[in-house]
């Protein structure tokens, strides 16, 4: 090997070594292998070559040392880019765990892919909504043009609304319409009155023929208009005069056409009125400030053969008269051929019509007609949404349209309802009405996106209710204590939930009342009379379409508590607890003594001047203490209060209190005061009792009146019913039980209840008899007689007891022997009304049939048939009958007035 080869070597080798090496062991070990290598190779070299190979080899020492220093250079470099790279990527760690991520903004959606209305979009952008995407099933308001499928609804998430209810079509389609009005109808001839005689054909084509028929006899003409079953927008409408020409195979709707309506200027016109449904569970109705005054482009003339073809004279769609030359397309709304019902309004009051007498009439019609879709929506909804809670947020809503036509006296007609109205925005006039009515009504619904998130917390807690919920126990195996107890909790649990719907329903209202805009409730009503009688419309209508569902239906609205107040819910919550804890004690196994309910207020009264009350104040001051003490026990512990005490209102004669505290005889006595408290709450609770006594004995002096009779002769209609109850007592039961309603059933016993609340009154002398406690008793006993449909009441005819005492025997109040004598006789007096008004009807509908017997037939078969009636009802009220009566009564009495 010579040595320029070797020196060539060297380098290379060295290079590659020093990529794995450090800097200092690479240059020794490099100086290692070149010694050795140096004396092996010196041996065979002369001395010439030596030196020069000693020469290279300094030379190469350096070349390493250089070699080496630039290896370090760059491992220090590389080290250094490791160092900071890797402090810049901890840096950027840091920094974005520091960062917040940007939360996606959480906005409302909406569905509109089923709309072709511009300015619904337009509505829900200026309502702050996001437009979803058409096939996004998770929005949080889905609007349609069209009536949805059931599926859909069903489909639906707590959070989710849509602008349709099931089984709107009740109303909304034109025979539905007339069949259901039909039923009302028969049921109540005056109350539903507003809607033009109709006839469904072909099912109803016999019944109209005969009605033509009896006007040619009286040669009368009427004309008639026909309409599809289920048509809109005025297609295939007709008038004719002559029911022979009227097809009897085809799905069409006759009705009687209005010939006399209101005019203005010329021309017939109609009402577009707007009505908002939100909730159907319970019921709640809005009726828009606004609408449309729809006028014909034609100058109106009765109908006659020449002009029934004249359909821009009669008819007032818009979408038929806007294709007439004569149409007036004006932007006001104080002219041309469509305009404002604000308009409409101020012009009746410049012509001195009632204005607000015309609005009552319109609402009432609006409320009874959605009245009767009420059973028939709430039936179908609740199939829809199972699990739903009554009273809980509604996911259907809906807009109707109402078309209401004016005769020449200003009485309205209903001639349809339209469950999609259009929202169409041809005109200023349109766009300002029909987005006013859009954006309104999306405020009231209160969509919000937190809506989701309660709503997924609210099924998930009910999927644990369900899951943890233990499974019933069987009755007969529970001891009397567990009895007790499970009924205290399905009371408690059923308290609970009235007083959240309750809350529920006081926040929604208050919150309907900040943001209604121009709409206005008109269901239920402020108005009390109103909404009694719209309730009991509603009870009649359940039981008329759903027949034996409507007991399952009004299940919520027939529960015991449905028309308690908060603060009597709170009350019986309390009362409930304090049950449970006398009964019961920590470990639920040992009854413990029971003791009177604490009453919340003293009964109130003005300071008494009578002598005879001054007098009793004052002896039941100087009254026995054993017998302050016995009648304590007869008193809840809340009467024990001093009489300066904010919650006492009775306040005891001057003298009395002057007598407690000094005395003009005597020296001034120290004050004392749990003997004088103990002294003044035993004079408060003689006064009470006192005044009970009275309550009783003019209680007691009350007679029922039979109208045109004396007492002494109603007494003797009382005693004759009693006498020949096996005849009266199957014709009594159908008469309360069957024949009246729960209105009717109410206001006879609401005859007692007034003259006891005047009696309460003069006797307590006190305007406000409702915190009295007295009065409270009575008011349980009175709606215990109106339990389960008016069979409180009949239970009392019965000898196997009186329900109405276990309301008392149950609960941990305890009456004195005064107040429940004071109840019994309440039980009677309203035992005598109802007996008194059964008697009354019954004499009335003998009259009626005679009158129509001697009206119709000869003599001799009235007699007959009036024998037959008399005998099938007796009179007990003709002078002979009453004279036999009241001579039996008074030899009866004779010889007990006589011992006397």
């Amino acid at each position: 090997m010579s040595t320029d080869n070797l020196t060539t070597e060297i380098p290379s080798s060295s290079r590659t070594s020093l990529g794995s090496v450090t800097m200092e062991d690479s240059s020794h070990g490099f100086n290692e292998s070149r010694s050795v290598m140096t004396k092996d190779n010196l041996k065979l070299l002369d001395l010439s070559t030596a030196d020069n190979f000693c020469e290279n080899r300094g030379r190469e020492s350096e070349y390493a040392a250089s070699l080496a220093d630039e290896c370090e250079e760059s491992l220090e470099q590389t080290r250094s880019m490791v160092r900071a790279r890797t402090n810049h990527v901890r840096k950027q760690t840091v920094n974005n765990s520091m960062k917040k991520k940007p939360q996606r903004k959480r906005r409302v959606t909406a569905n509109l892919a089923a709309t072709k209305y511009d300015v619904v979009r337009k509505v829900c952008l200026q309502c702050g909504m996001y437009i979803a995407r058409d096939d996004d099933s998770n929005s949080f308001l889905i609007w349609s043009d069209s009536s949805v499928p059931v599926e859909k609804i069903i489909e639906l998430k707590s959070f989710q609304k849509i602008n349709h209810f099931p089984s709107m079509g009740e109303i909304c389609r034109k025979d539905n319409l007339a069949r259901n009005m039909a039923k009302m109808q028969r049921a109540h001839p005056e109350e539903y009155s507003f809607v033009p005689q109709t006839w469904v054909l072909p099912a109803e084509y016999a019944a109209f023929q005969g009605y033509c028929r009896e006007l040619k006899k009286r040669k009368k003409h009427k004309t008639f208009i026909v309409k599809p079953a289920n048509g809109a927008m005025g297609n295939g409408i007709s008038l004719v005069r002559n029911g022979d020409r009227i097809p009897s195979h085809e799905q069409i709707v006759v009705q009687e056409y209005l010939d006399k309506p209101f005019l203005l200027e010329g021309f017939k016109f109609d009402l577009r009125v707007y009505v908002l449904v939100t909730s159907c569970d319970p019921l709640r109705i809005f009726l828009y400030h606004d609408g449309l005054v729809r006028m014909g482009t034609e100058v109106y003339e009765s109908p006659s053969d020449e002009n029934l073809d004249e359909l821009f004279m009669h008819l007032t769609n818009y979408s038929i008269n806007k294709h007439n030359e004569n149409f007036d397309q004006d932007d006001s709304d104080d002219s041309g051929s469509k305009r404002s019902i604000k308009f409409l309004n101020d012009w009746l009051q410049s012509m001195d019509y009632d204005v607000n007498f015309l609005w009552h009439n319109i609402t009432d019609v609006l409320v009874k007609t959605l009245i009767v879709a009420q059973p028939h929506i709430l039936h179908s909804y609740r199939m829809c949404r199972p699990g739903a809670p009554p009273g809980s947020e509604s996911v259907c809503f809906e807009v109707l349209g109402f078309d209401i036509l004016l005769d020449r006296k200003l009485r309205p007609w209903l001639l349809e309802v339209n469950r999609s109205p259009s929202f169409g925005t041809d005109t200023k006039l349109d766009s300002e009405i029909k987005g006013g009515v859009l954006t309104d009504a999306l405020n009231l619904l209160n969509i919000r996106v937190s809506d989701k998130r309660r709503g997924m917390a609210a099924e998930k807690a009910e999927a644990q209710k369900r899951l943890l919920t233990q499974p019933k126990r069987n009755e007969y195996s529970m001891s009397e204590l567990e009895k007790k107890k499970m009924i205290l909790n399905k009371r408690r649990t059923e308290l609970k939930e009235r007083l959240n719907q309750l809350r529920r329903e006081t926040a929604r209202e208050e919150f309907e009342n900040m943001n209604m805009g121009n709409f206005r409730r008109i269901y239920p009503p402020e108005d009390k009379t109103r909404r009694e009688k719209y309730n009991g419309l509603l009870a009649d209508a359940f039981k008329l379409f759903l027949s034996g569902r409507a007991v399952s239906l009004q299940k919520d609205g027939n529960q015991p508590f449905s028309t308690l107040r908060e603060e009597e819910i709170l009350d019986l919550l309390e009362q409930c607890e304090c049950d449970e804890n006398i009964t019961f004690d920590k470990s639920g196994n040992r009854p413990m003594s029971k003791g009177p309910k604490p009453l919340s207020s003293m009964p109130s009264a003005k300071s008494i001047t009578n002598k005879e009350d001054s007098s009793t104040s004052s002896s039941s001051v100087s009254s026995n203490p054993q017998q302050t003490s016995t009648s304590s026990s007869f008193r809840p512990v809340s009467a024990q209060k001093a009489p300066n005490s904010a919650n006492n209102g009775l306040i005891l004669p001057r003298s009395s209190a002057h007598r407690i505290v000094t005395s003009s005889s005597s020296p001034p006595m120290k004050f004392n005061p749990v003997v004088d408290a103990a002294f003044l709450d035993a004079a408060v609770r003689e006064r009470e009792e006192e005044l009970c006594r009275r309550t009783l004995q003019a209680l007691l002096d009350m007679r029922i009146k039979f109208p045109g009779k004396t007492d002494e002769e109603a007494e003797v209609i009382l005693e004759s019913i009693q006498d020949n109850w096996k005849f009266h007592k199957p014709r009594v039961a159908s008469y309360w039980l069957v024949k009246l309603d729960s209105i009717k059933r109410r206001k006879v016993v609401d005859i007692v209840r007034t003259n006891v609340r005047a009696i309460l009154q003069r006797v307590w002398r006190a305007s406000e008899v409702d915190n009295l406690r007295l009065c409270r008793v009575f008011s349980r006993v009175f709606n215990r007689l109106l339990w389960s449909h008016g069979q409180g009441l009949w239970n009392c005819f019965s000898n196997l007891g009186n329900s109405w005492e276990t309301i008392f025997s149950k609960s941990t109040e305890v009456l004195s022997s005064t107040e429940m004598s004071c109840c019994r006789r309440i039980v009677q007096l309203c035992r005598d009304c109802l007996l008194i008004v059964y008697q009354f009807a019954a004499d009335a509908k003998v009259a009626g049939v005679a009158s129509n017997v001697s009206q119709g037939t000869t003599l001799q078969d009235s007699e007959l048939r009036h024998a037959n009636i008399i005998r099938r009802t007796p009179d007990l009220t003709s002078q002979q009958a009453l004279r036999a009566r009241m001579a039996k009564h008074y030899r009866t009495s004779q010889p007990a007035l006589e011992q006397l």
